[in-house]
């Protein structure tokens, strides 16, 4: 075991520690985004991106799908359990999202969403912008319960945590001619921020001040990029990781312009170096297979191509990094989770 993980894992019992006999360290968590952190919304979509079949779920606390994009816990979850939480922030569009459940936040995040607009309409996912409207809805819900004055200490002191565009490029932008003629990565990107900012500022007026948002990660080392866009090569593929790390510092620029916001809080959390180390060196990290995905073949299976009939799918994923073609398994996320924690003390300080 590295030392960085003996480092992750002692932070973790340390504020595990902290919140085992009193209340969580902050009061809600919020979450904004893709299928990374969709724990239902597409279950209640007319859409082919839903992940609420098995295999997904099986290693979950219930042993069933839920609509997570995984085997068992997103890094979220994990996420809301190092902060003290006893329960998830529930799918807003789900049936558990209602009275007093909200109070301890929600989750409107929706897969195959993303900064650009034009890939949620694709899909028939969610777009930020309504996810932003639906996170207005449930503002007002709380006002009801709690009260103004309550609520608002609820938004200001809550956790949120956006994770987007990674969809943008792999399922839009490098399979679709117009957009991909029409501008280059640099050009798409600068597309894309240019959401990201108004996203942010929007969420700061409607009282938000601890935003997180996540990078993009290695996209050319997910297994169905490698499948799809590898030319054969069974490596990452270098030009969307160069996009990948082109984005993400661009993310780190606005952001840091973004920080002048008075009062705002907002940490731009890192997963493309964790996963990358993940999928590079995978023993030195408790995992034995970064390449191939659990389900299936493991190339390229995702959503309805990742079911109870795709054959090959690994009977043990603590030992993949991946769990389908495009995402994390648990394992893998609650890794990611001790980075995001260690990176997010601010937010919660």
């Amino acid at each position: 075991m590295g030392k960085s993980r003996i480092f992750l894992i002692t932070l973790v019992l340390l504020v595990s520690t902290v919140v085992v006999l009193g209340d969580p360290l902050v009061p809600a968590l919020i979450i904004f985004g893709d299928s990374v952190v969709d724990v239902g919304n597409n279950n209640n979509r007319v859409t082919l991106v839903k992940a609420n079949f098995p295999p997904y779920g099986r290693d979950f606390v219930t042993h069933r799908p839920s609509g997570r994009f995984c085997n068992g816990k997103l890094a979220t979850d994990f996420t809301a359990e190092y902060l003290g939480f006893s329960s998830y922030p529930p799918a807003y569009l789900s049936q558990e999202a209602r009275g007093k459940n909200l109070l301890t936040g929600a989750n409107f995040a929706s897969a195959a969403s993303g900064y650009y607009t034009g890939t949620a309409q694709l899909y028939g996912a969610i777009p930020l912008t309504q996810q932003l409207s639906y996170y207005r809805e449930y503002q007002s819900k709380v006002v009801n319960i709690v009260g103004k004055a309550k609520a608002n200490a609820i938004f200001s002191g809550a956790i949120h945590v956006l994770s987007a565009g990674s969809s943008d490029f792999i399922q839009n932008y490098y399979i679709n001619p117009i957009l991909n003629r029409v501008y280059s990565p640099d050009q798409f990107s600068d597309i894309l921020l240019r959401s990201y900012a108004t996203f942010i500022q929007n969420l700061y007026e409607m009282g938000a001040r601890r935003i997180g948002v996540t990078s993009l990660p290695p996209t050319g080392c997910l297994p169905a990029s490698i499948t799809l866009f590898g030319a054969g090569n069974n490596q990452c593929v270098e030009r969307l990781n160069r996009d990948a790390v082109l984005f993400n510092n661009k993310l780190n620029t606005t952001s840091q312009t973004l920080r002048n916001l008075p009062g705002l809080k907002l940490v731009v959390f890192d997963i493309y170096q964790p996963l990358l180390d993940m999928i590079t060196r995978p023993t030195d990290n408790g995992f034995f297979e970064s390449r191939r995905a659990c389900c299936g073949t493991g190339t390229i299976e995702t959503s309805l191509l990742c079911n109870s009939r795709s054959i090959g799918t690994c009977s043990n994923a603590t030992q993949y990094v991946f769990w389908d073609g495009f995402h994390p398994s648990e394992a893998a996320n609650e890794v990611l989770a001790g980075y995001l924690l260690q990176q997010g003390i601010d937010l919660i300080s």
